[in-house]
């Protein structure tokens, strides 16, 4: 059977460092960072008092109130970015054949929002159970992909991947092998995120794995940095039209470019660090350049998962070196999780829409808030610190990993006739 190609015809992005792509974009390659003190709730006794939120965003502008109250805020990022890229793909929707049109999501968490707001209001009453009638439609994470497919029609693949921050690298992966098979024409990919919440900053609190870097929030965020100390958490959303290369042809669709294939792997070593030698992220690249035919020497940047922490850095980048040699000088590396903090569940959706991006532009957006090198990290690497790099992108990588060693890797290259 002859696999059918899969071209990215529509973007949506809501991060925190811009509400739609043109504000995204800008952010990135201007080194614009979205760290700052939290508002979503009192974060006065946490360990971590600052995250990159999501900013002037009234969801009320977008979805009626009757309807936004039945989400959870994950749920509402997801439509409005999904939104935004059906906007952005210019599908007819009074012509398209709904069943061949699916929904496949990525999230980590889901409503915690909503399961922390429930529980507390439960324990905080005097013990009768009085529960808000959507709090298990809202919380549950495979929630977001029904909603925008109620909202369009849109009956066929639907369901939502949940592999810890590699979700929605996931998302897009399965979304590519459904069209590639024939089970679908175009599908609406992405993810989305919203845990910048008390239950969440404690947690993540508790495991040692966020910056503490109270004083100056806006440079916390520094991947590869010698003084780094944990990740910056993020909230947002992006979005994705994946859609068969003959159907968009045929309705002359504009063509980001294609993606080229996707890769998966496990570290199987630990619960919430990486293999130190970066095996599983070793496999992963290596199994996403075998599933997309192409060589090391084709690539050109990698969009690398780059959480800002002192293990995670290191081994991706060791892992970068035993899987491209010498080719490795030669690639632009950078994170753009260093300007919008960690997305969890969305990162992959996000920083996937940053390396279609950069190809599109021929610019990579650099890694800011680089100030020493660490000594474990060879400084023959070009980095991108700091300031954003002109070049000719013909095939761009984007990796993401999560909690429980999964590891997912993404490769788009510019459109060949």
């Amino acid at each position: 059977m002859k696999l059918k190609r899969v071209v990215v015809t529509g973007l949506g992005a809501l991060t925190p460092i811009g509400n739609n792509i043109d504000e995204y974009w800008d952010g990135l390659v201007n080194g614009k960072s979205g760290a700052a003190p939290i508002t979503h709730f009192d974060a006065a006794k946490f360990k971590t008092r600052f995250a990159c939120e999501v900013k002037n965003f009234d969801i009320n502008e977008y979805i009626h109130r009757k309807e936004s109250r039945k989400m959870d805020k994950f749920t509402q990022y997801a439509m409005v970015v999904s939104d935004q890229a059906i906007e952005n793909s210019k599908l007819d929707l009074e012509t398209l054949d709904p069943d061949r049109v699916g929904v496949i999501w990525g999230c980590g968490i889901g409503g915690i929002d909503t399961f922390e707001q429930e529980v507390v209001n439960y324990a905080n009453g005097d013990g009768t159970p009085k529960y808000n009638p959507f709090f298990i439609p809202k919380m549950i994470a495979d929630i977001a992909p029904g909603h925008i497919s109620m909202k369009y029609g849109f009956r066929g693949p639907n369901f939502t991947t949940v592999s810890a921050c590699a979700s929605s690298a996931n998302a897009i992966i399965d979304a590519l092998n459904y069209i590639r098979l024939g089970h679908a024409d175009i599908i609406v990919t992405g993810g989305s995120e919203a845990s910048v919440t008390g239950a969440a900053m404690g947690g993540f609190n508790a495991l040692k794995a966020l910056s503490e870097r109270n004083d100056d929030p806006a440079t916390a965020s520094r991947p590869f940095d010698k003084d780094r100390d944990g990740f910056v958490m993020g909230e947002g959303g992006g979005a994705l039209i994946l859609e068969e290369y003959e159907h968009a042809v045929a309705r002359g669709a504009k063509i980001y470019c294609e993606v080229a294939g996707g890769g998966l792997s496990a570290d199987a070593h630990h619960l919430t660090a990486p293999h130190p030698e970066g095996l599983g992220a070793a496999k992963v690249m290596e199994n996403c350049l075998e599933n997309a035919g192409l060589s090391i020497e084709d690539v050109d940047t990698i969009n690398v998962h780059g959480t800002s922490t002192p293990l995670g850095d290191v081994a991706e980048l060791k892992a970068i070196q035993k899987i491209f040699g010498e080719h490795a000088y030669k690639l632009n590396i950078n994170s753009t999780k260093s300007m919008t903090g960690h997305l969890l569940g969305a990162a992959g959706a996000i920083e996937a829409i940053a390396s279609v991006l950069a190809m599109e532009n021929g610019m990579v957006p650099p890694t800011i808030n680089h100030h020493v090198l660490d000594e474990k990290i060879d400084p023959k690497l070009n980095l991108t610190l700091n300031k954003a790099q002109k070049r000719e992108i013909k095939v761009a990588m984007s990796n993401t990993f999560g909690f429980g060693g999964h590891n997912a890797c993404v490769l788009f290259k510019k459109l060949e006739a």
